[in-house]
Parts: structure tokens; C-alpha cells; sequence
């Protein structure tokens, strides 16, 4: 009887055994799967960033409204198209200059 008790129990506790290191396995393979997700994917930064600031979107909404006015009263008193164009791609390379003229709170 007692024999009977000791093997039932070392199968038990192969079996027990067996499952843990089918769960350590998974584990490990969950983990190496996550650690390169986490590799591969970009991280968000949250906050400021860099050396140039943010700006807020009460200014950011200014910037793209006065731009977008300043584009419009162009193709509207300039008679010539490409003298439109060549104003156009010329305020969009002088914008960012303008910008942190206007905005620079130093």
C-alpha cells in the first residue's frame, strides 16, 4: 500500500515537474518576446523634448491662421503666377525665422 502511496506520488511530482518547466519555458518565451517588442518599437516621449520648445496651440493655431492669410492676400493681389509661387515658397522657408522672432520669450 505504502509503495503504491510513494509511486502515485513521484508521478505526481514528475508530473508537477513537467508542467513547471513547460511553464518556466513559456515564461522565458513570453519574456524574450517582449523584451524585443519593447527593442522594436518606438518610445514615446512624453513632455518637452530637445532644445527647441513647444509651442501652445492657441499659438501653433495663430501661426498656421496667419500663414494661411498670408498665402490667400498673395494669390489675390499678386497678378503674376510666378511671382505667387516664388512669394509663397519664399514665406514658407522665412516662417520659421518669423516664428521665433514673434515668439521668442528670452
Amino acid at each position: 500500500m505504502s509503495k503504491e502511496r510513494a509511486q502515485r506520488r513521484a508521478a505526481r511530482e514528475a508530473e508537477a515537474a513537467r508542467r513547471q518547466v513547460v511553464r518556466e519555458r513559456a515564461l522565458a518565451r513570453r519574456a524574450r518576446r517582449r523584451a524585443l517588442v519593447r527593442r522594436v518599437t518606438p518610445t514615446v516621449r512624453r513632455g518637452r523634448t530637445g532644445r527647441l520648445r513647444r509651442y501652445s496651440r492657441g499659438e501653433r493655431s495663430a501661426i498656421v491662421a496667419l500663414t494661411l492669410a498670408a498665402i490667400v492676400l498673395i494669390w489675390v493681389l499678386v497678378p503674376d503666377p510666378g511671382l505667387r509661387v516664388g512669394l509663397v515658397a519664399l514665406l514658407l522657408l522665412v516662417l520659421p525665422v518669423i516664428v521665433v522672432i514673434a515668439l521668442d520669450r528670452r
